[in-house]
Formats: C-alpha cells, structure tokens, sequence
C-alpha cells in the first residue's frame, strides 16, 4: 500500500494516488447534473481530510476545474443545451472578479478558520434560498417545471426507441433556441417554453460570484447554477453548460493570476500544487461527463433538492468547523 502513497511538495498533502481522482469522480458525477464542477466540495475535503489549508488549495481548486470541466461542456455542447448568450455574460460578469476574489483571498483569508466561517455564510445563504425555493407550494395553476417535464419526457422515449433500434444514442434531440440577446434581456425557448433574463442583472451577479469564486478557488459554479435557477427561474437543464463554462474560463485566469502573484507572497502557499490538481482533474473530468450525459434522464426537482442538500450540508460542516476550535 505504501507504493502507492504520495507525497505532494507544494500541499504538504500525503495520500494514496487513488484517492484524488475517486473522490472527485463521485463528487462530479452529482455535481455537474446541476450545473456544478463540485469544486466546492473538493475543497472541505483538501481541508479537512487531507489537512491541505494554504491559500493555494483555492489556486489547486481551480486547476482541477480546468481539468475536468471540459468533458462536461463538450457533452452539454452535443446535445445543443448550451445557451451561449448566457456563457457570454458570465463570463464577463465573473472574469474581473475573479482577479479581486484572489487577492482578498491572499491579503484577507489567509487564515483557514476565518475562511471556513466566510464560506459557511456565503453557502448557506445559497442552499437556504434553494430550500425556501423547493419547499415553496407552486401557485394555483402554475406549472414552473413544465419544460423540464416536456425535455426529460422526450429524452426517455428517445432512448427507447434507440435501444429498440440497436442504435448508439445520437445527439438529435431538438436544441435550444436563443430568441434575444442584447443590452436588456436574454431571451430563448425551451421545449414550448419561453425563458428570459435580464442581461445586466446577469452581469451583476457574475461579477459579485466572480469575487466569491476567487476568493474560494471555485469558479462560481456553485453559486451561480442556484442562483440561475432560484431568482432567475431558468430551467436547471438549460443553465448547466453555461455555469460550467463560466467556471472552467474564470477558473483558467484564476489560475494564472495565483501563479503569478505567488513570488510577491514567498511567506505562504499561493501557487496551486500542479499535480495534486491533475489527479483530482482527470477523475473529475470522467465524473463531469456522465453526469452531463445521464442528467436529462433525472427529474429536475431531483436535481435541484441534490444540489440545495450538497450545499447546505457543505456550509454546516465549515460553521461547525469554525465554531467548533
């Protein structure tokens, strides 16, 4: 067992090579049917199971976003689910950010504990509004989901009718079509449903998840996915890619940035540990593309309880982690 036992130089982090990659293949599995990379996961785990607590484990985060997520956005880019107005404005939005989020991180949160309390407060904000959102009774007559039934209802008679024919699965379900775009709306219809926001209302938002996602080496995935989906009203199965892809590329600078400031910083961990990113990457990146390709055939108000439960569950552990020393 001992052969396989690592030792990463940056992290301090000693662990079987397995682990990396297994954890972040179960966690991104569920993760990315929402619409997250599941980096906020990986990072209590770093934390606190494998004692990695530098400021660099947000840098570390991040390359594993970049490692993983493009399996996933490719496979949401095949099955013509992915709104690229929407990508476009988060990634604007949250580019900027991002810079800011990883010098706060530096200057202001380098201690763990004081970390761990910022990001309980900020995760469970996201997972109690999702909550409320789920808990909510639907309004005489409304039917919120209806698109979403319509889409998963279409995706399971089409793999039926695949299977019944001996044919490999093919990418012809009907995509989204984007009807607006510009300075005011974003506009597009989904399977009978017409779907809108605001473009400077998006912006905002990306840039304020551009801020936390730096700051907690995440991307803003995990943030703005809830968002999306509890403000906006936007169907879960239409807003995934463009979180994911909003990650991966804010993530890419995220990266870049904490590599470049680390020699102003020679007194902490800033730089992300190359390797120990690549392994959680790679399970990652298998992880992100079944969940993108299985996630039609789960109901959206599963997905949506799985993600609020993730979340809330994340944001205890960190306020029990912090009040708790």
């Amino acid at each position: 067992m001992d052969f396989f036992q690592v030792s990463f130089s940056v992290s301090g982090v000693e662990t079987c090579v397995f682990v990396p990659p297994l954890v972040a293949f179960v966690v991104s599995f569920f993760t990315s049917m929402g619409g997250v990379s599941g980096a906020f996961l990986l990072l209590p785990f770093q934390m606190s199971f494998l004692g990695y607590t530098n400021p660099s484990v947000s840098a570390t985060n991040q390359l594993f976003n970049i490692v993983a997520i493009p399996s996933g956005v490719y496979r949401y880019y095949r099955e013509g689910r992915m709104v690229w107005p929407l990508t476009w404005a988060v990634i604007i939005g949250t580019l900027p950010g991002v810079f800011i989020g990883a010098i706060v991180r530096v200057a202001y949160l380098p201690d763990p504990r004081s970390f761990k309390l910022f990001a309980a407060l900020l995760l469970l904000y996201v997972g109690g509004r999702m909550l409320l959102d789920l808990l909510r009774k639907p309004l005489s007559g409304a039917n919120k989901t209806s698109a979403e039934d319509r889409f998963r209802e279409l995706a399971r008679r089409y793999r039926k009718e695949a299977e019944k024919t001996d044919q490999v699965e093919a990418e012809s379900l009907p995509g989204i079509k984007v009807t607006r775009f510009d300075s005011k709306k974003i506009g597009y219809h989904f399977y009978g449903e017409h779907c809108e926001a605001p473009t400077w209302g998006i912006l905002a938002l990306s840039f304020v998840v551009g801020i936390v996602g730096g700051i907690y080496g995440i991307g803003g995935g995990a943030i703005i996915a809830p968002f999306f989906v509890s403000f906006f009203k936007l169907p879960v199965y239409t807003v995934a890619g463009a979180a994911l892809m909003g990650t991966f590329v804010t993530s890419v600078a995220g990266v870049i940035f904490y590599q470049a400031i680390a020699p102003y910083y020679p007194h902490m961990s800033v730089a992300p540990d190359w390797l120990l990113g690549f392994l959680f990457g790679i399970g990652g990146m298998g992880g992100m593309y079944l969940g993108a390709r299985l996630q039609k055939f789960v109901p959206a108000k599963t997905i949506k309880w799985m993600l609020a439960g993730i979340i809330v569950f994340t944001a205890t552990k960190y306020m029990a982690d912090f009040f708790g020393r």
